[in-house]
């Protein structure tokens, strides 16, 4: 026996004794209570890593405050602008979509023209430049492109790109590869996914892109930054009212800049994931830290009893065994601590995928790992607490006396299936856990909350399958669509209807308004759609398609819930474009759709808002697969053509990029609830033999082979578990209801979606952490020394 130091007390020392003799089941206890300290450092650290990283790249960079586009504007209007209160610097700028045709795919992209000033960096949304030199200011073919473009094409300084401007070819220089604030979630216009591929930003001489688009001696784009305690409501009020005149399409602040506002939901959700999977770890080890700490005091009630005589006070002794969780908890939060670092570190990356910083790394924050050892502490105490406070309430007197013997008669199940002639170690089995009830319960609990994890985890691959076939199948189902620069009139509907391999085409009318409802408001774009659109569908949760009623607005029930509107409000839509109406509009319906915040109108109604003739925005059309390199070949060329969306593409981005990285996250998520699972039934099967060790040696002596008293201990293990399987199911099923609810976010709303498959991986896993738990438990068996565990002190 190892000897003590003796600054070590007498109950230290038997706590070490004890934690020593209970190993295994308080390094099961350690490993779950780890999982969750791992998942809170990793997923905290990481929403912290990228919360400052943002912060500090915002500032470095100079990003706007507010941003607004417009038709065209001169120049000199850049001194009002100034002259608003509260702003402090004024960035003005030319920017235009065009389509680019690059070498080696078909298919059209996007490239978005930036303008650059003469001299210098802009004042405003600067440019870092990664790789290359800055464009030369006498040079009008040289451009800076986005680093995602660059990857996704293999592209860097020298190569060339060629755009597609007004029906004709033209070809510029990359001489620099350049990061951008606006740009850190680089998304073309109406779109939810990134596609690198097929969008990227070139920031390019400012003259060369005026002169392109007629717009010499003006802009079309402008950004503000606003001085210390400038109230960005009321500057936006009043630039909008400058802007009017000249097409101004509604300023927005940087929360709702495009990049900006994803990259904040992305990182909301972060962090709702970071606090919801710990919060359900640290449940489960709470509750068999509790199973365990009763079982084990119920064990040691003659000791409590001496120790008690001995002149210990039960606030001695409670925190004693107080301090048997909190030991098992620290090494647990002390290796998750470490593994959740390590973890994060590797993560990190992930996320430079679709969020480019100019440097992203992980750091530990000394914050998130003081509260996940916090937070691991306090739910060790909390599980603690119960079991230790009624332990040492018994008095020494009741406590020296040994328990009661139990009444052994058959039991009900017994006498139900007495015709059945049940083996005599089957009536054991069952006698067993009818005359412990309340054990048998918290032990199907325990494990029913292990099933609850693994379901949960392996669930949410459901959820983005889901997600994709309702968004990808049901409701998408055209091949692509053709986006205009600027409305045009039903003849350009036409126009791509001759397009080759067209067979079916659909119309729609986007128009940007702002949506008011009191002091509430949003900026999107409206949509106005036929009656029942069959290539553009709207679908709700249930995956019911939605008719758009011939009067009053469709909007997404996340929408109204920001606008606090219901079916039969009235609500204030500004029209951004063309005359400017302003008319009052009754909701006519909440949708509990899944992608983005969305309104709808019928397209008629649109166009009697608008008072306009039939114009449209896009075309939605189905292809010929035979025909599509021709069709891609014949719409570049078409005038005005502001990009081309494809089903295919964008669902093949959505995999690559936001359905990867998930889909890491829940392999994540389901590693870690396996060793939950193993943890749980392991330690249930290693309380149930300390509690009848002395039990099946008696039998062991009495004549029963090795063999029989392991179909007593593990046949109750196994009738454990079957109970656990359902019950577990339905646990996690509304943990996965509520996890998906706090996951939901303006990009996308989640429903929670399960499989047979699913169901039947959760319970297979757990079935085989049960068999793995009792090939253990068998060894321990075979090992018992049948001596030592029948000398007892009557």
């Amino acid at each position: 026996m190892v000897k003590m130091p003796p600054w070590i007390s007498i109950l230290d020392r038997k706590l070490l004794r004890d934690l020593w003799a209970m190993k295994g089941q308080a390094v099961a206890i350690a490993v779950v209570i780890g999982a969750g300290v791992t998942m809170y450092v990793t997923y905290l650290s990481n929403f912290d890593s990228l919360q400052q990283t943002r912060a500090a790249y915002y500032r470095q960079a100079r990003f706007a405050d507010v941003f607004a586009s417009l038709t065209r504007a001169p120049v000199r209007l850049e001194e009002r602008i100034a002259a608003i209160p509260g702003v402090a610097t004024v960035a003005s700028r030319v920017v235009a979509d065009v389509t680019l045709d690059v070498s080696g795919m078909p298919e059209p992209a996007v490239g978005r023209l930036v303008s650059l000033p003469p001299q210098g960096e802009p004042p405003l949304n600067g440019v870092y430049l990664r790789r290359g030199r800055w464009i030369d200011p006498d040079r009008q073919d040289e451009v800076l492109a986005s680093e995602m473009f660059c990857e996704a094409h293999g592209l860097g300084p020298g190569d060339q790109v060629s755009l597609v401007i007004n029906g004709r070819h033209r070809r510029l220089t990359i001489v620099g590869v350049a990061l951008s604030p606006e740009y850190v979630y680089a998304i073309r216009p109406g779109e939810i996914f990134p596609d690198a591929r097929r969008f990227g930003v070139f920031w390019i001489n400012r003259r060369a892109v005026a002169s392109a688009f007629n717009l010499e001696g003006s802009f079309n784009d402008v950004s503000l930054a606003l001085a210390p305690g400038a109230s960005a409501p009321e500057v936006i009020a009043e630039l909008d009212r400058l802007l009017e005149p000249y097409g101004g399409r509604g300023a927005l602040p940087q929360s709702l800049q495009a990049s900006a506002w994803t990259l904040q939901n992305e990182l909301g959700q972060l962090e709702m994931f970071g606090f919801l999977v710990p919060f359900i770890f640290f449940g489960v080890a709470a509750f068999i830290l509790q199973v365990a700490l009763t079982r084990a005091l119920a064990l040691q009630r003659s000791q409590i009893a001496a120790l008690k005589a001995l002149g210990y006070s039960n606030a001695a002794l409670a925190w004693h065994y107080v301090k048997w969780a909190l030991a098992i908890a620290t090494v647990g939060a002390v290796a998750g601590v470490g593994v959740g670092a390590w973890l994060g570190s590797a993560m990190i990356g992930l996320y430079n995928e679709f969020f480019r910083f100019p440097d992203l790394s992980f750091h530990l924050s000394a914050g998130v790992a003081v509260e996940a050892v916090a937070a691991s502490l306090i739910v060790a105490a909390l599980g603690a607490q119960a079991s230790v406070r009624k332990a040492v309430r018994v008095p020494p007197a009741e406590a020296m006396r040994p328990n009661s013997p139990a009444r052994y008669r058959p039991s009900v199940l017994e006498r139900v299936t007495r015709r059945l002639q049940p083996a005599l170690v089957t009536r054991m089995v069952l006698r067993n856990l009818e005359r412990e009830p309340g054990r048998a319960f918290m032990s199907v609990v325990g494990i029913a909350l292990a099933v609850a994890v693994l379901f949960i985890g392996l669930a949410f691959t459901d959820v983005i399958n889901a997600l994709i076939e309702e968004q990808f199948t049901r409701a998408i189902r055209y091949d692509a669509t053709v986006a205009f620069a600027e409305p045009r009139s039903h003849r350009s509907v036409y126009e791509v209807a001759h397009l080759p391999g067209v067979m079916e085409t659909e119309t729609t009318r986007i128009v940007p308004v702002r949506l008011r409802a009191g002091q509430r408001s949003r900026t999107l774009a409206l949509t106005g759609m036929v009656e029942r659109p069959s290539l553009s569908r709207v679908l709700d949760q249930r995956s019911a398609v939605v008719g758009i009623p011939p009067e009053g607005l469709v909007l997404s029930r996340a929408l109204g819930e920001i606008l606090e509107v219901q079916p039969g409000d009235g609500l204030q839509v500004e029209v951004l474009e063309g005359r400017r109406p302003i008319r009052d509009v009754t909701v006519a319906m909440l949708v509990d759709d899944r992608m983005g915040l969305q309104a709808y109108m019928h397209l008629d109604g649109v166009r009697r808002l608008l008072r306009e003739s039939e114009t449209v925005s896009s075309v939605a059309v189905t292809i010929d697969p035979a025909m599509l390199d021709r069709f891609y070949a014949q719409v570049k060329l078409i005038p005005g053509v502001a990009g081309v969306a494809l089903r295919e593409a964008t669902l093949r981005s959505f995999r690559e990029t936001m359905a990867e990285h998930m889909t890491l996250q829940i392999f994540i998520n389901v590693i870690f609830a396996g060793i939950i699972a193993f943890g749980v039934v392991y330690n249930a099967a290693r309380v149930s033999l300390s509690e009848r060790s002395r039990e099946l040696a008696s039998l062991r002596v009495l004549g029963f082979t090795r063999g029989e008293i392991s179909l007593i201990l593990l046949g109750e293990l196994a009738v454990l578990t079957t109970m656990a399987l359902p019950v577990g199911a339905v646990i996690g099923y509304f943990l996965g209801e509520a996890i998906t609810a706090g996951l939901s976010n303006e990009i996308y709303r989640m429903s929670f979606v399960v499989t047979p498959a699913t169901l039947a991986w959760s319970w297979l896993t757990v079935i085989l952490a049960a068999g793995l738990s009792g090939v253990v438990v068998r060894r321990r068996l075979d090992q018992l020394d049948l001596v030592a565990v029948l000398k007892t002190q009557e």
